[in-house]
């Protein structure tokens, strides 16, 4: 329908289509639920009814799936926070790195969860936007719930992303992000990407044998890929000549089982007073990093005789390329880039923002290395301050990013789902945007990217515009807008979608670029095997006037620092981090204060009733809060201050007086939940 022909609502008292449409009253089944969590629900439902029962499930499931994500726990905890201050719900948590614990009314009922977490940045981002959602009043209880189920089934991923998700499909990616990170990030030449991509390849069945098996054989997956990748170098290294760069091979093909980024966020949880949780993180992932490193060199020893000769012949096997001079250095990070970004299982249509972001910060960072690595031939200064500015970079150009995406797509999200504060939809602006996303969204369905629910919604708007149109007609007989059961569905998703960006989904790819988790195994590689000796001969003697050489032996300080160096690769990058968010809320306030003249800055500002506006701040404070480490960790005793009701919240009954205790009563037996490897 053309723009011409298109019903205008211009004329029309303005609503938003979640206030026109008749959706069905549809109820979460509850059966779907684990049955420790159904027994808690039903005897909640009878204490304080069931939108309360309800809640205290959807804050437990949330807290699971995006704790599973592997989001970080200091912002899982705000974004239950924000929920439990928003329903006065009478529950506490302990998010541990790997075990959850609830306590719900005062500890009557206590859950207890074991959660392995996986790389999920689709289900990051998912999750952060249907609690935001609710937070905001844009879906119920029931409509949160189902489509959360719906979310861990697949059911709001498109195809392309369902095929990287899970085995075997995922097996494409483990040769792509060895080969490209033995070459760029390890010295090694094409012919030791080739060795590394057959490593990659073999590391990968393995884990996806124990995988498929289950129980207790995912123990087993870390230190019999280590074995497998040590048997498959040592073998090109002993038949082909020994001109195979180990390192480079077994660094690049162990990059997809390290744990660099956890090392990262283990400083963060320290700096910002979670110290159980970050000491004990930052202790496990050591460990099972040396796991994976002592089983490739198990693997070396038993098929060469002498694996320390072979791990030590670097000088004449590595670094043969010099990435400086190489045109294609950019384009092959890229390549290893969007490896990793499905290795986090990011959405393939919004590939170009990851790889963005990981651009800037590794370029950043490679030239601030190159720029002072003279100046440091003996220390760690070179990488500290390159790993720092390259995390500001990210964490800058991320939020920017983020920004303008999210202000560029109100356009389109405004017009689809009706919004009634919208202004735009006759100004040449707004029609270019809504075109230019609506153009975006049909060509990634064309080539099979995007989800084939964007195009449906996109396809309804038109029937959508027309009803809506005849409904708010006071000389129509139109009383209700009716959806099929499937068109409800892609409604929901539509406005849960059109939550802006988590951007720590977009910022955990890229931490993972920056450390790498395999520049802290080298260092455990060197205390498998120790670097030689630095031997010195340009020193000189003078005995009776006569000048005699001597030679000094002195041992390789920075290759022996294993701890040293973790310790400033890890902190730098926490530092980075929190530095660059830093940087960000400076330069929001400068942006406030010179051109708004206000506390927010929004499209619609200029249209907003008070009372809009108050609630756009508070979405954005909630938003800010979501993106920020800060970690403010309560008073030891509970506070007896009743709670200030807000404006949004005055019609929702009496203020909630917060009485959260560490009191510890009979609980409810655990069941764990099925978790990924």
């Amino acid at each position: 329908m053309s723009s011409a022909a298109r019903p205008s609502l211009s004329g029309l008292q303005p609503k938003s289509i979640r206030k026109v449409v008749s959706l069905r009253d549809k109820k979460f089944d509850v059966s779907l639920l684990p049955k420790d969590l159904e027994r808690v629900f039903w005897n909640l439902e009878k204490e304080f009814g069931e939108d309360y029962a309800l809640k205290v499930v959807f804050v437990i499931r949330t807290a699971v799936e995006i704790h599973r994500a592997w989001h970080m726990t200091l912002l899982t905890s705000k974004l239950l926070q924000q929920i439990k201050d928003r329903f006065g719900l009478r529950m506490t948590w302990e998010l541990g790195v790997i075990k959850l614990k609830f306590r719900v009314e005062d500890g009557k009922y206590e859950l207890h969860r074991k959660v392995p977490y996986d790389y999920d940045s689709e289900f990051q981002d998912l999750y952060m936007k249907i609690a935001v959602a609710l937070i905001e009043d844009r879906i119920n209880i029931h409509q949160a719930l189902t489509f959360a189920y719906e979310t861990k089934h697949g059911q709001h991923t498109a195809k392309s992303g369902l095929f990287l998700r899970d085995f075997p499909g995922r097996l494409v990616l483990y040769p792509l992000e060895a080969a490209t990170c033995a070459v760029i990030f390890f010295s090694g030449d094409w012919y030791d990407a080739g060795v590394a991509a057959v490593c990659g390849l073999a590391a990968g069945i393995v884990e996806y044998i124990l995988v498929t098996i289950g129980g207790d054989a995912k123990v087993l997956i870390d230190v019999l890929v280590g074995c497998m990748t040590g048997i498959i170098g040592g073998l090109f290294y002993r038949f082909d000549g020994e001109k195979t760069c180990l390192p480079a091979v077994f660094l690049g093909t162990l990059y997809w089982f390290f744990y660099g980024t956890a090392f990262v966020i283990g400083i963060l949880e320290i700096a910002t007073g979670e110290l159980e949780t970050g000491v004990t993180r930052f202790m496990a992932v050591s460990v099972k990093t040396f796991i994976l490193s002592i089983g490739a060199a198990y693997g070396l020893q038993f098929t060469i005789d002498n694996s320390l000769d072979a791990w030590l012949d670097q000088n004449k096997n590595c670094g043969n390329i010099n990435l400086d001079d190489q045109w294609w250095r950019i384009p092959l990070y890229l390549l290893c880039s969007a490896s990793a970004l499905g290795q986090y299982r990011f959405p393939i249509v919004h590939y170009w923002r990851g790889l963005a972001v990981q651009l800037v910060g590794y370029e950043v960072q490679y030239q601030v290395f190159k720029a002072i690595e003279d100046r440091h031939p003996d220390d760690f200064m070179d990488t500290a301050t390159s790993n720092t500015f390259g995390a500001i970079a990210a964490v800058v150009f991320a939020c920017g990013l983020s920004n303008v995406v999210d202000k560029l797509s109100y356009h389109y999200n405004a017009r689809l789902l009706h919004r009634s504060d919208y202004k735009g939809e006759n100004t040449a602006f707004g029609e270019f945007m809504f075109k230019l996303s609506a153009g975006y969204v049909r060509i990634s369905n064309y080539i099979g990217l995007g989800r084939k629910s964007d195009l449906t919604f996109l396809q309804m708007e038109p029937k959508i515009r027309q009803q809506t149109f005849e409904l708010q007609d006071p000389n129509h007989e139109r009383s209700d807008i009716v959806l099929t059961d499937e068109e409800e569905k892609v409604l929901i998703e539509a406005i849960i979608s059109a939550e802006n960006l988590n951007i720590w989904a977009l910022l955990m790819p890229t931490v993972y670029q920056l450390v790498p988790g395999s520049l802290i195994a080298r260092l455990w590689f060197n205390s498998i095997y120790p670097p030689p000796l630095i031997n010195d001969d340009n020193n000189f003697i003078s005995i009776n006037g006569t000048e005699f050489p001597y030679r000094t032996v002195r041992p390789d300080v920075v290759q022996e620092s294993v701890f040293q160096a973790l310790m400033v690769v890890a902190t730098s990058l926490a530092l980075g981090l929190l530095l660059g968010l830093g940087v960000v809320q400076l330069i929001m306030l400068a942006w406030r204060t010179v051109f708004c003249g206000c506390k927010v800055c929004d499209p619609r500002s200029g249209d907003l009733s008070h009372s809009a506006h108050n609630r756009v701040e508070r979405a954005e404070a909630r938003q800010q809060a979501l993106q920020g480490l800060m970690n403010e960790v309560p008073e030891e005793d509970p506070s007896d201050e009743i709670i200030e009701e807000s404006d949004e919240e005055k019609d929702k009954g009496d203020a909630v007086v917060d009485v959260d205790r560490d009191e510890k009563k009979e609980g409810v037996e655990d069941e764990p939940e099925m978790t990924k490897a």
